[in-house]
């Protein structure tokens, strides 16, 4: 009862603005989600081989990588959002093109203009809303993209279910499946014509005005005085500033925190979960299809009711206490289902390999899923703050790639004995314990302005 209330006061905080702002991370989620159960199919019906399936699913990174390192000096440059708008026709743009694909070439340009799009949200996103929301509340505003991000991956494997074996108006259920991405992407573009610009972005290219505008608006329902925040914002602003050059004096230690964090983020092995969660129990234990996508759709919920529990708890404990606990709850559960997985008969390790993953995605959904984006749009300077996020997403998506596209390797390398990737994994895990006491600095009830002022008396 005190959790339903607790969680109702936030969502009405949760006002159009942070909602609509973080649309970005349910594409992204939806996009991530919804191959794992279309890919089986496509590989069928292209007569595709194990490194053709892999290039599908993970070519969509190439284009995430190119995505989100160009977006942020036009986001510093136009503002959030209209860059936001711009994604959202690329969402819809890849999202058609990959339902009427014909070949493996023509999916494969598809999956990288959907992958432009999903880049541009992730690198935009972060920013965009930490630059909304009060201190007070930022981690937990912030984890509001990665709860859209696990609310998109329910949704696509609920789509896949949906559609599959039901080939409508005579057109193949893989095909019905990549394009109800097309409903979240229209949603994106709506929401992207009504969202206001960021009041920080406002405030940088001298616009006070309109940005005490829209610090009010976004802080009637709060205690915060938006004239003192403006005041703020714009003492920051006045500080020096080296442009590009700023990214590896000042904001080197952001630039290293971001790059980290993020290709961790994606080194301890989770969008392979997202990915291949069916492959692995179709070719690692002999699963039927449905089965798997049904194992798919169990995790997506645990995924999903964990990352509102993160959202709800974000803001009450330090973020390198999440990060360390999340660390250690991957690298327990993935190095017991690994020595597992090589020590006992597969037919008795289905089920235990199936609650362990569930207890690898709690680690991870309560800690690295919300807490990296919540950084990396939160430690860089405010003129830097763009091209910042931009690295950090790129970083990630880069780790996603090589993880992704390697995966399925492995898989067949240890011979579908699912021990062996998760064994890799499990060494990144360990290694983000000593990343995170090493490196990761503490920014929970800071100002974005106050985060900015520590860099640069480090830098001094």
């Amino acid at each position: 009862m005190v959790f339903s209330v607790h969680l109702n006061v936030q969502l009405k905080f949760y006002n159009l603005p942070f909602t609509f702002g973080a649309l970005g991370g349910l594409l992204f989620g939806f996009d991530t989600g919804i191959i794992s159960g279309a890919s089986p199919l496509i590989e069928s019906n292209f007569n595709l081989g194990i490194g053709q399936t892999g290039f599908i699913t993970s070519s969509v990174l190439i284009g995430s990588s190119v995505g989100a390192l160009g977006v942020g000096p036009l986001a510093d440059r136009y503002g959030r959002k209209r860059l936001l708008i711009l994604a959202a026709i690329l969402f819809l743009l890849g999202s058609t093109l990959s339902m009427i694909a014909i070949g493996f070439w023509s999916m494969v340009i598809a999956r990288i203009i959907l992958g432009l799009a999903v880049g541009s949200a992730s690198a935009l996103t972060p920013a965009y809303l930490a630059e909304l929301a009060p201190a007070e509340r930022r981690g937990s505003l912030g984890t509001l993209f990665q709860l859209m991000i696990t609310l998109g991956i329910l949704l696509a494997y609920v789509s896949n279910l949906g559609f599959l074996n039901h080939n409508l108006l005579g057109i193949r259920d893989w095909r019905w499946m990549l394009g109800s991405a097309l409903i979240p992407a229209a949603l994106l573009l709506i929401g992207g014509l009504l969202l206001p610009e960021s009041p920080r972005f406002l405030a940088e290219k001298g616009d006070s005005t309109q940005a005490l505008s829209v610090l009010k608006m976004l802080r009637k329902n709060t205690a915060d005085d938006p004239k003192r925040e403006l005041a703020e914002i714009e003492e920051v602003a006045k500080q020096p500033k080296g442009g590009v050059k700023e990214l590896f004096t000042i904001a080197r230690p952001a630039v290293i925190v971001a790059v980290g964090i993020m290709l961790l983020q994606q080194l301890v092995g989770i969008n392979s979960v997202i990915y291949f969660l069916p492959q692995v129990f179709i070719k690692g234990f002999g699963f039927a299809e449905s089965s798997a996508i049904w194992i798919s759709v169990g995790i997506g919920i645990v995924n999903f009711v964990v990352t509102i529990l993160a959202t709800v708890i974000m803001d009450k404990f330090n973020r390198k206490a999440f990060l360390m606990f999340g660390s250690i709850v991957m690298a327990l559960s993935l190095g017991v289902l690994a020595v597992m997985n090589f020590t006992m008969d597969i037919h008795s390790t289905a089920v235990p390999t199936m609650i362990l993953i569930g207890v690898y995605i709690f680690g991870f959904a309560i800690s690295w899923g919300p807490i990296a984006w919540v950084l990396i749009g939160e430690i860089f300077p405010l003129s830097v703050r763009g091209i910042g996020s931009s690295i950090g997403s790129a970083a990630n998506w880069i780790g996603n790639f090589l993880v992704s596209q390697f995966f399925l390797v492995m898989l067949a390398y240890f011979h579908n004995n699912v021990g062996g990737p998760f064994a890799v994994f499990a060494v990144f895990a360990v290694i983000s314990m000593f990343f995170v006491h090493y490196l990761v600095p503490e920014t929970r009830g800071k100002s974005l302005e106050e985060i900015e002022m520590d860099l640069r008396h480090q830098a001094k």
